[in-house]
């Protein structure tokens, strides 16, 4: 089991690593801008929840979420300069991906350190929110936390499906699986048709 969250694991940093890559292309950063923005993206959530449950944060002594998150902005960069143009969608998308497994991962990880359902749905949050938050600071941007369809609603509802999946008795593979599937199509369908929260009234 302790294999399979690894590998869950590297595939969010993979994923967020895409979508640093992808900022960074569109901001025209050097290359040691992008693979800054690439890293803060794909672990600086996990390194915030780590810290704040006072565990060993998950990168310190395993190079491989270096290695995935180096492989990522080396397939990306390579696709980019064939392709010589990314439509943003493909940006919302790898970060849809990214959102559903460390919002799943986040509250699994909390869970095991014995926190409660609520603490460990918020540390779902920060896993799979604030490394794009520190992207998007760093790239100049609104993050999308705070303007974005439905983005921490989203991983909201996938660490609420993921602890009442737990409580009922579903196996883990199981509950993980409806939580990411319920993250990301409520990210796609909230992206699609702009569900938003609104609290203001604009014009337009």
């Amino acid at each position: 089991m302790t294999e399979l969250y690894h590998w869950f694991d590297l595939i969010g940093v993979a994923v967020f690593a895409v979508s640093g890559t992808l900022i960074a292309y569109n901001k025209k950063m050097d290359g040691f801008g992008v693979v800054v923005l690439a890293i803060v993206t794909a672990i600086g959530g996990g390194t915030l929840r780590d810290v704040i449950l006072d565990v060993p944060v998950f990168w310190l002594h395993d190079q491989s979420y270096f290695i995935a998150i180096l492989a990522s902005v080396f397939v990306t960069t390579r696709l980019i300069n064939k392709q010589r143009s990314i439509p943003y969608y493909h940006l919302q998308i790898a970060d849809a991906f990214g959102l559903s497994f460390f919002a799943v991962m986040g509250v699994q990880k909390a869970l095991l350190a014995g926190m409660p359902s609520t603490t460990a749905i918020i540390m779902g949050v920060i896993t799979a929110c604030f490394g794009g938050v520190i992207r998007d600071v760093l790239a100049g941007n609104i993050p999308m936390l705070l303007k974005g369809e439905l983005y921490a609603i989203a991983c909201i509802a996938g660490g609420i499906i993921y602890t009442g999946s737990i409580y009922f008795g579903f196996v883990t593979e199981l509950a993980m699986i409806l939580a990411m599937l319920t993250t990301l199509i409520l990210r796609f369908a909230a992206v699609k048709w702009q569900l938003t929260l609104h609290v203001f009234k604009y014009p337009d």
